[in-house]
């Protein structure tokens, strides 16, 4: 089985990668790596801070890593909070003051359309190659439910009634960005294993 670095210290977003890879492919998150590192993102584009990380991971240890940047882009505020998603409230804000700050920002706006963009950037022997999915949706009034994490308590995907919050991670991992991302790196993958 092979074995890749996740290079993400993010817990929800390593089950949530576990659960779309299933058994395929053994996948270690920094910590279960031995690296106590977190990894800035200070680039202006998903795809930059998504290569700042497999980049770092791959050059500490030289093993098969990939990383991916995920954003939330709302389209009446121009795309935001986009590749400021986890610092939209400020540097030291949690996920709730994100979403409350969105919340606010979108309070009185009739357009509520949004789609999740998650950028996968895989080192593989050194070469890299780029993976991204999208979710399209729209934005409630209101969040609601408990599972999932981030802005997934204010975002409903599209053919859907209910949050992703709502919904929970296994129709989350069935229909999201990430899981779009990670099939087309997932059939990639499994086409040099069958080569």
């Amino acid at each position: 089985m092979r074995k890749i670095i996740f290079a993400s210290n993010n817990k929800h977003k390593a089950e949530e990668i576990r659960a779309i890879l299933g058994e395929q492919f053994d996948i270690i998150t920094l910590k279960e790596a031995g690296l106590e590192i977190d990894i800035p993102e200070p680039h202006e584009t998903l795809l930059e801070n998504a290569r700042e990380k497999s980049t770092v991971i791959h050059r500490l240890t030289g093993m098969d890593c990939f990383s991916e940047d995920t954003g939330l882009e709302v389209e009446a505020l121009n795309g935001a909070p986009g590749v400021r998603s986890a610092r939209y409230a400020g540097e030291h804000a949690n996920a709730n003051d994100n979403l409350q700050k969105l919340l606010a920002e979108m309070k009185g706006i009739a357009n509520r359309a949004a789609r999740f963009k998650t950028v996968i950037s895989l080192l593989l022997n050194g070469q890299e190659y780029i993976f991204e999915g999208d979710c399209e949706g729209t934005i409630t009034d209101s969040a609601s439910g408990t599972a999932g994490f981030g802005y997934d308590p204010v975002f409903v995907p599209a053919q859907h009634d209910q949050t992703f919050a709502e919904l929970g991670i296994e129709v989350k991992s069935a229909i999201s960005h990430r899981k779009k991302a990670i099939e087309k790196m997932t059939s990639f993958l499994g086409s040099l294993e069958n080569n």
